[in-house]
Parts: structure tokens; C-alpha cells; sequence
């Protein structure tokens, strides 16, 4: 039959699943598509897929300092305006990275600013600075920071900037999914020194890095999958918070998925697959979500594993 999946889960709630997910051949355009509203109010924002990814590591890193939503949509917007949300090696001038922050300004050197984690903290510490910066116009507090010379055009990004902060925040659930081509390699992989699946392991690790340290890592059954965090009591209903810690580990998931091979991402009764482009976040069936789409958690599903 068919290809199987291995999984990791993020932010705790259920250890081990494994499912079957078939490639598929469908030719599709990539991209990552956040919503904001609903209804006939509703907005779609598109970023190709590592634009989404880095969106995902600047919102991780906000939250890994404690930071708001709004620092999010400040620094999303800022870095849509600055490098289109890519890691750029040229600018104006000695401009470099996701923010274009300068070497010769003090930002860091070229090396530092071109580590998306080092230059978007570099861009946090100055907004940390700034009194009253979650409640100020976006062109204001961005200003402050970048000193740039086209202040106005920060605030033409806000709206995007804010349906990806909320989606990856876990404010907005099932609002940020991906058309992404098949995995191409599945093959079958055995446990690594570290005891994660080799496809496992960069997964784990890009977690840890953006999302913040001190929470506990482990390895699950057979080096296949992680749990991260603490698992919501089985039979016990999430609280918002915990719905929220979810759904921003699965919609960050999402936005990496293109970087890891994810193929299917589940939690609060809800899953993204990789093979349905069309169907967004659907809901699986209550006797597999436990194990696929826990409360609280997210199940990450990612290519390899076994063939039966």
C-alpha cells in the first residue's frame, strides 16, 4: 500500500500516532494563506512558503520573550515592508536581512543580522524600548525602531501583518493553511543517536530555537515523534489558553511544513493534510483525536516511517 507518515507532537497532549497519508501528483502553485474575518468581511493575505516560514520564526520569537500579538504584527509588517519576509543578503546601502538593519549602525555584523533569530531579536530589543508601542499607529512605533525613510509605507502591511500574528499566535484557529507540493523522498529511516527519525529531528530542533527553551523534549516510541510541553489530562477539555499554545504550535507547523516535509498537522479536533490542498483545516472523527488532533496540542505527521 501507500506511503506512511511518523509524527511529532508539539506543545504536549498525546505521544505516538502513526497514519497512513498517500503522495499525491497534483501539480499545485505553492503558497501559505492566512485569513482575517469572517464572512463577507473575510481577507486572505498569500506568502509563498518561505515567507510564511519566516513569519512563523519572527511570531515564535515574540512569544518566546513574553511579547504581545501586536509586537508580532509590528514586526511582520516592518520585515513585509524591509525584505518582502525574506533573509536577503543585499539592500541599500550595507542593508542586510529579514529587517535590511545595517552592520555600519550598529545592528550587528553581517554574519549576526543574517541569522533571521539573531536579527529579529536585534529588532525586539529597540521595540521593548518603546513606550507605548502595542497601542501606537504601526508607522509611529516602526519608525522608532528602523528610522527609515519611508515611514508611511509600514502601515500599508498591517493587515496582513495582523492575520498572520493572530493565526500564529493561536488567537485565530485554522486560519493559516499551505498548498504545497508532495514530499518527494519517503523513504523508510531508522532513529538517529539522538533518538528522533532523521526527519524528526530538524523539526524538533527549529521548535526549540524559535519557540524558546526550558520545555521539556522527548523522545517517543521508536525515535519516531516528540512530545513537547505539558499533555492535557486525557478526557479533560483545554481551557483557551492551552487552545491557543495548540493551535499556534500546528499553524506554525503549517507554515513550516515546506521546510520539513510535513504532511499533516492536528489539533482541537481539527487536521491539515498536505494531500488535500482544497479542504483546509477538516475535522477527524472523534474516536482518532486522541491520537491525530488532540486539545491543547498539535500532532505533527511527517514523511518517512514505514510501508504496509
Amino acid at each position: 500500500m501507500g506511503t506512511g507518515a511518523v509524527l511529532a507532537v508539539l506543545a504536549g497532549g498525546a505521544w505516538v500516532a502513526l497514519q497512513q497519508v498517500a503522495p499525491s501528483s497534483t501539480v499545485v502553485v505553492e503558497r501559505c494563506t492566512a485569513v482575517s474575518g469572517e464572512g463577507d468581511g473575510a481577507a486572505e493575505y498569500d506568502l509563498a512558503p518561505d515567507q510564511a516560514a519566516n513569519a512563523a520564526l519572527i511570531t515564535a520569537i515574540t512569544q518566546q520573550r513574553g511579547m504581545p500579538a501586536r509586537a508580532a504584527t509590528i514586526a511582520l509588517a516592518t520585515a513585509v515592508q524591509e525584505s518582502k519576509l525574506r533573509n536577503i543578503a543585499y539592500g541599500d546601502r550595507d542593508s542586510l536581512g529579514l529587517f535590511q538593519q545595517r552592520p555600519s549602525q550598529g545592528w550587528g555584523t553581517e554574519a549576526q543580522i543574517q541569522d533571521p533569530v539573531y536579527s529579529t531579536n536585534a529588532f525586539l530589543d529597540v521595540l521593548a524600548k518603546v513606550d507605548g508601542y502595542a497601542d501606537a499607529p504601526i508607522t509611529e512605533v516602526a519608525q522608532r525602531v528602523q528610522r527609515s525613510a519611508f515611514p508611511d509605507a509600514y502601515a500599508d502591511h498591517e493587515p496582513e501583518g495582523r492575520a498572520y500574528a493572530s493565526a500564529l499566535t493561536g488567537y485565530s484557529p485554522a486560519a493559516l493553511t499551505c498548498r504545497l507540493r508532495p514530499v518527494q523522498d519517503s523513504s523508510a529511516q531508522a532513529a538517529g543517536e539522538s533518538g528522533y527519525w532523521p526527519r524528526t529531528q530538524p523539526l524538533v530542533e527549529a521548535f526549540g530555537r524559535e519557540r524558546g527553551g526550558g520545555v521539556p523534549i522527548a523522545p517517543a516510541d521508536e525515535g519516531a515523534g516528540a512530545l513537547v510541553g505539558t499533555p492535557v489530562a486525557a478526557g479533560s477539555a483545554p481551557d483557551d489558553a492551552q487552545r491557543r499554545t495548540g493551535w499556534s504550535a500546528a499553524q506554525w507547523a503549517v507554515a513550516h511544513a515546506a521546510d520539513f516535509q510535513v504532511v499533516a498537522v492536528g489539533t482541537d479536533g481539527k487536521q491539515w493534510r498536505r494531500d488535500r490542498p482544497d479542504d483546509g483545516w477538516v475535522d477527524v472523527p472523534e474516536a482518532d483525536r486522541e491520537r491525530l488532533a488532540p486539545g491543547g496540542a498539535a500532532v505533527v505527521l511527517v514523511a518517512g516511517g514505514r510501508t504496509e
